[in-house]
This record gives structure tokens, C-alpha cells and sequence, in this order.
């Protein structure tokens, strides 16, 4: 499987009234039909999403749900809220309700979805759904990316790119200084130039976004590549693109060298990470408060990335600048 992934907001769809169910069922349609869902799958996702808007308001009474493309033929729903949470397994049993309906909506959900994942506690859940053609083979990737601009601008001054080949990835965050239009310009300059190569030599590849990137404001940079044959990721980066490796108990997070890509920076060193497999690789721009720690949430690194990215965007959002979460588990992927 060869797949280049590149970047896109996450759409956000409120929901805080029964009047907005409907909307997000349509949004849910359409995004399927774009990607070339048949009438009776588009017709799962539309199901789907009006579970998962109803889900909030009975267990929260106002949340979001996100929508967006995985980029290998499926659509992704996240129910997001900050209501109290519940009991996943007895709200898994058709018949079980904790707002007096029928209670079939989680149960519904789980058996319609080919991804379905959840994580609840004290501070709110995250309900997420991934949807595939029927005549799809495609197969989930353990990714999750949560992209959003300031005060919903069309314009975000983050970029972020996912290449796949047999056996290995790569990935790119960037983060163009500022917001707005030019700081876009920056970062998809630098995206365009990533995704050129995205497998070649990580500090030639920085070099290659650095002239990509010259003659617009510049910005923070970071390169991943995992190669699962070697068990091995080598990081590459430059400004405050944050970046940790979790996993096994123990967090560690990724250094970056000093400087703008696009304007000025001494070549960047990769650095070598061995026996990574099983873990997980996080990185986010600024927009995001570097002091969160999945030990926090129990049991939360061994939920879908996607899921990670929804809550961590929930909960450490800085509300003063675009802001990119993206999570990818450190395994092989084939097709």
C-alpha cells in the first residue's frame, strides 16, 4: 500500500440542539458521497452520525462531532463532549439507557462501523466511528490527526502530511509563524516540498522544504520516518513542532534543533530511535500546551490514536492559534 495523505482540517460540527442532528447526518452523507460511498453505505454513515450527535446530547446535552477523510477511502466520525461520562459496557447492551430512549444507539454504532472506539471518563468522552465501502479492502491505519484554525478561519497556518509505503511511514508537522493566509502559504509551502520525497534523506529533506519555504514567513518544521523492518524512527526537527514517544510506561519526548525552516537554520542532526515498535508517536504544533501527559487518563494509550488526537485537542487547545495534533501508532502497515 502505497498512500500519500495530505493535510485537511477537521471539520466541526456542533451539536447543542436536537435541530443539529440533521445537519451533521447530511454532512456525513455528502462527505461520503464525495468519496465515492454507494447509496447504501453513504446511507451507514449518514445512520452513524445521527447516533453519535444524539449520543451527545443524551449523555451531555451539547458537544461536537468531527468529520473528516482517513485518506484510504474511509470517512471518520469523533463524538466529542465533556459531559460525565458512562459505562462503556452496559451502554454497549441494546436495551440499557441512561437518558430514557430505547437505548440502541452505541450498540447500533459498534455494528455498523468497521472502527468503533471509545474513552470516557470524569472530564467527557470521545465516541469514534471509521466507515469504509463494502467493496473497500482497504484496512484501518492506527492514526489520528485533530487540525484546526484559529476562531475557524478557512485559512490554518498548520500543514501536516502522511506518507506510506510496505513496512514504513513518514510524516511531517509543520507550523508557519503566525496565522492566517501567509502563514498557510508557509506551511503548504513546506508540505508540497515534503511530500516530493517524503522518504528520502530527512535532513536533505528539510534542506529541500527550507528552499520550498523561502520567501514566505517560514516556520517550525518536524520529519518522522518509522521503518518497522529496522524497528527504528528517526526525527528530524526544527522550531517547536512538539514530539514524544509513548509507550511501555514511560514518555520521552523528541528534541528539536533552534531556528525557522524558510528563513534561517544551521542543518539540522536526525536523531535515531531504536526498538520503538508498540509505541506511539505524537507530534503538535504550538497551538496545543505542551504539558499534557497521557498518564493522566488511564487507559487512554491503548485507545485509538484518532481518539488521543480528539481529546487532547479537547482538553489542551491553547484558543490563540491553529493548532495540530497527530498521533500514529509505530507497527507495520500493509495493505
Amino acid at each position: 500500500m502505497d498512500l500519500n495523505i495530505p493535510s485537511a482540517l477537521t471539520q466541526v460540527l456542533l451539536i447543542e440542539d436536537v435541530s443539529q442532528i440533521g445537519y451533521a447526518r447530511r454532512s456525513a452523507q455528502q462527505l461520503a458521497e464525495l468519496l465515492g460511498f454507494d447509496e447504501t453505505d453513504a446511507g451507514r454513515v449518514a445512520l452513524v452520525a445521527t447516533e453519535l450527535a444524539s449520543n451527545i446530547l443524551k449523555h451531555a446535552a451539547h458537544g461536537e462531532l468531527h468529520l473528516r477523510a482517513t485518506g484510504n477511502q474511509g470517512v471518520e466520525m469523533i463524538a466529542v463532549d465533556r459531559g460525565q461520562g458512562f459505562d462503556l459496557e452496559s451502554c454497549l447492551v441494546d436495551g440499557f439507557s441512561t437518558g430514557g430512549t430505547q437505548g440502541i444507539g452505541m450498540g447500533a454504532i459498534s455494528r455498523v462501523a468497521q472502527v468503533f472506539d471509545v474513552h470516557a471518563d470524569q472530564r467527557g468522552t470521545a465516541m469514534l466511528a471509521r466507515l469504509y465501502p463494502r467493496t473497500s479492502n482497504a484496512r484501518d491505519i492506527r492514526y489520528g490527526v485533530s487540525q484546526h484554525s484559529l476562531h475557524n478561519d478557512p485559512a490554518c497556518g498548520d500543514a501536516w502530511h502522511l506518507a506510506i509505503e510496505a513496512g514504513r511511514f513518514s510524516v511531517m508537522v509543520a507550523d508557519g509563524l503566525g496565522h492566517g493566509s501567509e502563514a498557510e502559504r508557509a506551511a503548504r509551502a513546506g508540505e508540497e516540498m515534503f511530500a516530493q520525497d517524503p522518504f528520502q534523506d530527512s535532513a536533505t529533506l528539510l534542506n529541500d522544504m527550507h528552499i520550498g519555504m523561502n520567501g514566505t514567513r517560514g516556520g517550525a518544521v518536524a520529519v518522522a520516518q518509522y521503518d518497522a523492518v529496522a524497528d527504528r524512527l528517526r526525527f528530524t526537527g526544527v522550531g517547536n513542532i512538539g514530539a514524544s514517544l509513548i509507550g511501555f510506561g514511560k514518555s520521552r519526548g523528541l528534541a528539536s534543533h533552534p531556528g525557522i525552516v524558510g528563513v534561517q537554520y544551521r542543518k539540522a542532526q536526525p536523531f535515531d530511535y531504536a526498538q520503538v515498535s508498540g509505541q506511539l508517536l505524537i507530534l503538535y504544533s504550538d497551538g496545543l500546551q505542551s504539558r499534557w501527559n497521557l498518564a493522566d487518563y488511564p487507559g487512554l494509550c491503548h485507545r485509538h490514536p484518532a481518539l488521543i488526537a480528539a481529546i487532547l485537542h479537547r482538553d489542551f487547545c491553547r484558543g490563540r492559534d491553529d493548532v495540530t495534533v497527530f498521533v500514529i501508532a509505530l507497527e507495520a502497515i500493509d495493505g
